[in-house]
C-alpha cells in the first residue's frame, strides 16, 4: 500500500496579508511560518517516511526541510508541485477580484479561467500536471509512504482528483497553512483518511 502524505506550505506574509501568490511567487516563510514548519516536523518525527517531494518554491522547499532532517533524507524537487501560476495577477490583494476569484472557485463557467485570462492557469492544468506527478510516485513508492509540500491549489486538485469529484467542487474545501492530509492507494480507488489536519499546529 502507498502512503501519500500531503502536507501544504506555512505561512508568508503574502498569505497573511491575502495576496495571490501563486506558481510565480518565490516567497518565502515568515515567522510563524517557520513555526508551522518546525512543528510538522516534530509530528512526523516517528513516522516511517521513505522519500519527501517538495514544489521548488521557496516556502514549501522551508516546509519540507524540518521534516527531512529528521529522517536523514533529502528533499527531492518536483517542478510539477508548484503552485498554480497566476501571471499577471501575482501579487494583486485578494480583494481586488473578490467575486471573480470566487467564481472560479465555483466553477461558474465564466471565471472558470481567470488565471488563464491573465496568462496564468486554468485548474484543469493544474490538476493534470499535480496528479500526474502523484501518480508516477506512487509507481515508483508502491509499498512506500511519501511525503510532498506543495500548495493550496496543487493540493486541491490531487485531492478531487482522489475523490472523483470535479473541480467545481473545489470551494467545499478549504487547507490551512502547515496542514496535512493522507492519502492511501492499495490497488483499488485511493482514499483519502486524513484531511487537513492542524492539530500540530500552535494556536496564533
Amino acid at each position: 500500500m502507498a502512503k501519500v502524505i500531503l502536507v501544504r506550505h506555512g505561512q508568508t506574509d503574502w498569505n497573511k496579508i491575502l495576496l495571490i501568490q501563486g506558481g510565480g511567487s518565490d516567497t518565502e516563510l515568515n515567522e510563524r511560518g517557520r513555526m508551522q514548519a518546525e512543528s510538522l516536523g516534530m509530528r512526523l518525527k516517528q513516522e516511517k517516511i521513505d522519500a519527501i517531494y517538495s514544489s521548488p518554491l521557496k516556502r514549501a522547499l522551508g516546509t519540507a526541510q524540518p521534516i527531512a532532517c529528521h529522517h536523514q533524507l533529502e528533499v527531492q524537487i518536483e517542478p510539477a508541485l508548484k503552485e498554480i501560476y497566476a501571471a499577471e495577477l501575482e501579487g494583486v490583494p485578494v480583494s481586488d477580484i473578490g467575486i471573480r476569484l470566487e467564481q472560479v472557485l465555483t466553477g461558474q463557467r465564466e471565471a472558470e479561467t481567470l488565471f488563464k485570462d491573465y496568462g496564468g492557469e486554468s485548474l484543469d492544468e493544474v490538476q493534470e500536471r499535480a496528479w500526474g506527478v502523484i501518480k508516477r510516485l506512487i509507481t515508483k513508492h508502491p509499498e512506500e509512504t511519501i511525503v510532498v509540500v506543495s500548495h493550496y491549489f496543487v493540493m486541491l486538485t490531487i485531492l478531487c482528483a482522489v475523490l472523483d469529484i470535479p473541480l467545481s467542487r473545489i470551494i467545499r474545501f478549504r487547507l490551512r497553512e502547515g496542514s496535512i492530509s493522507i492519502i492511501v492507494l492499495d490497488g483499488k480507488a485511493p482514499r483519502l483518511v486524513l484531511f487537513n489536519d492542524i492539530s500540530h499546529l500552535k494556536s496564533p
